[in-house]
């Protein structure tokens, strides 16, 4: 008899929760449902589809033969395709790496900046956002290039004694990756020192604390949440890129999403291709969700909380 009244009772503590969650967030809601359904039918459905297509295992001719993981089984068999897997990975840590190492230090200048100089540069930094990316690659194209502007610079310099190779190469990607996601690692970080209290800094350099330890036990530790967004964010979208890929790396340095793009489109392997669509998905949510988790659940976890 006491069991089925605390059921009851857990019954009417729930019903109670929805209809007061129900009054305070009806509105919300209402203006929540039209970009709601704008995702189910342009992200989720989609999304759904392909996946439908990378069960399919269909021959030469297109024609489906059966429904299976076979897709799946056969990327990891053939080489080709788990070194652009590799490749993908590489290139997208290296840019990752790359563009914190030069996103810091600006995002420190700008948290220090007045805001008048923080408003100037913040607009210098998003500015190559306002041209189109394909635009970018071909400047890049250029200095990449042998005879190029990056390479008559070190040879004027004395640096190199001949031009390098920058294009088609591992490395030209990475440049090219980096100067398209750098602008949104400088804001992650930025935004993460923004929030870091004056005071915190004072009270270490009162303590007796250098600079470079205040840094370390105050700065660097406060900023850990904007260094971990900023992370996820250029590493995902390194993943996916496909213009940079393809333009300034070519056949030289395969790429996932482009070898999944000349899968569908060139070779019009629609189910292959959409199972190369559905291992990279799935290798960056991994990936991401280890580095956050460990970096969370380490010693400074504190920060994320």
């Amino acid at each position: 008899m006491a069991s089925r009244e605390h059921v009851y009772r857990n019954r009417l503590n729930w019903r109670e929760t929805f209809v007061n969650f129900w009054r305070e967030s009806r509105v919300g809601l209402f203006l929540l449902f039209p970009a709601f359904i704008f995702l189910i039918v342009f992200f989720l459905v989609p999304m759904l589809y392909i996946f439908y297509l990378s069960l399919m295992i269909s021959n030469d001719m297109g024609e489906t033969l059966r429904y299976g993981l076979g897709n799946y089984l056969r990327f990891f068999s053939e080489s080709y395709y788990t070194n652009a897997l590799w490749t993908t990975i590489r290139v997208s840590f290296y840019t990752t790496l790359l563009s914190l190492l030069l996103a810091y230090p600006l995002a420190i200048f700008l948290a220090r900046s007045s805001p008048k100089v923080r408003g100037i540069m913040t607009l210098l930094i998003v500015s190559p956002l306002l041209v189109s990316i394909v635009v970018r690659n071909f400047g890049l194209y250029l200095m990449l290039i042998p005879n190029g502007f990056i390479n008559q610079i070190l040879i004027f310099l004395h640096v190199i004694d001949e031009p390098i190779k920058l294009l088609f190469t591992e490395g030209g990607v990475v440049i090219g990756l980096s100067n398209a996601y750098l602008p949104f690692m400088v804001l992650s970080i930025a935004t993460s020192l923004y929030n870091i209290d004056p005071s915190l800094l004072r009270a270490s350099a009162i303590l007796g604390a250098s600079p470079w330890r205040s840094f370390y036990s105050v700065t660097l530790p406060l900023s850990l949440p904007g260094i971990v967004a900023g992370v996820v964010l250029v590493f995902s979208m390194s993943m996916s890129a496909y213009v940079t890929p393809a333009l300034l790396g070519g056949a030289n340095v395969p790429m996932l999403p482009v070898v999944a793009y000349d899968e569908i489109l060139n070779l019009l392997r629609w189910t292959y291709g959409s199972a190369l669509s559905y291992i990279l998905l799935g290798t960056t949510l991994i990936l991401v969700t280890i580095f956050s988790r460990l970096v969370e659940s380490g010693r400074f976890r504190e920060v994320f909380r």
